[in-house]
């Protein structure tokens, strides 16, 4: 009866102290969670530049809680086992020469990972960018701190470890901008042809269909190069954000119009790799 009643008593000990750690992990991991929410609640807004901060704190405040509630259990666990019986430091040691040996066998993830947060802390490049990765262009899909996974143009969706993510050009932040090269004869007055520029280039600026999408220009810039096939002439236009290849596209219908109206030939140069032939032959 003495023995029974010692267990019960030792129970009844461990027990109350093995349940207080557990609602302590408990409390820190829901304080955790409702700081994280939190962040995210504060950083939603309107507006571009606040939607990018948005995902960018959503990223980061998920990051937290999933590191922030891994170190929550495991300290409660260690601080459980001495209850159990257990003695913590053969446990610690073993953890850490897992941990050790976990590193160098994941040296990709653990390069993945890091790179991913500079990512994210960075704000190099949000869900919903259009961006050029690693000879990629296509808009981010998804972002991870192991992964980023791209939609291109045909429509693939392209993952990308973020440990190979180098060199990043986002083609999504603040504008566009696009040059339109003309090229006409070199017998042709290019007096006429930068005219007939610039008047088409001023009517565009003007047409209220399309100047919304135009933040400077169209500009005409003046001869680019000249070669035997003809003098090429430049324009530039910004546009706003994945406007560019819109506009690109009116503008050169309207040039090809204006040029016929003023009757200004173009000069186009085709060229044809025969088989066989160690050089590419040209005509027009």
């Amino acid at each position: 009866m003495e023995s029974l009643q010692h267990w019960v008593e030792i129970v009844g000990t461990r027990g109350a102290r093995i349940l207080v750690i557990v609602l302590i992990a408990l409390v820190l991991t829901r304080i955790l969670k409702a700081v994280t929410t939190r962040l995210v609640q504060i950083a939603k807004s309107q507006g571009r530049g606040a939607l990018m901060r948005e995902e960018q704190t959503r990223t980061m405040a998920g990051l937290l809680y999933s590191v922030g509630s891994t170190l929550i259990i495991a300290v409660a666990f260690l601080t459980a086992l001495p209850e159990f019986g257990f003695n913590v430091t053969p446990v610690a040691a073993a953890a850490a020469v897992a941990s050790l040996a976990f590193g160098f066998g994941a040296q990709t993830l653990v390069k993945d990972l890091i790179n991913g947060f500079f990512i994210v802390f960075e704000d190099q490049f949000v869900v919903g960018d259009l961006v050029q990765l690693n000879g990629e262009t296509g808009r981010v899909q998804h972002l991870t701190l192991r992964r980023t996974v791209l939609r291109n143009a045909t429509g693939a969706m392209v993952t990308i470890p973020n440990s190979l993510v180098g060199q990043v050009a986002n083609l999504s932040r603040d504008w566009s901008q696009a040059f339109v090269d003309v090229t006409v004869p070199s017998d042709e007055l290019v007096g006429r042809a930068l005219a007939t520029l610039e008047k088409i280039a001023g009517d565009f600026r003007k047409d209220p269909d399309w100047s919304p999408a135009l933040l400077d220009g169209p500009r005409v810039l003046g001869i680019e190069s000249l070669s035997l096939d003809g003098t090429v002439l430049r324009l530039q236009v910004r546009t706003a954000l994945n406007r560019k290849d819109d506009v690109a596209r009116e503008l050169r219908r309207r040039i090809k119009l204006g040029f016929e109206e003023s009757q200004i030939p173009l000069r186009q140069a085709h060229q044809v790799q025969l088989q066989g032939t160690a050089a590419p032959v040209q005509f027009s």
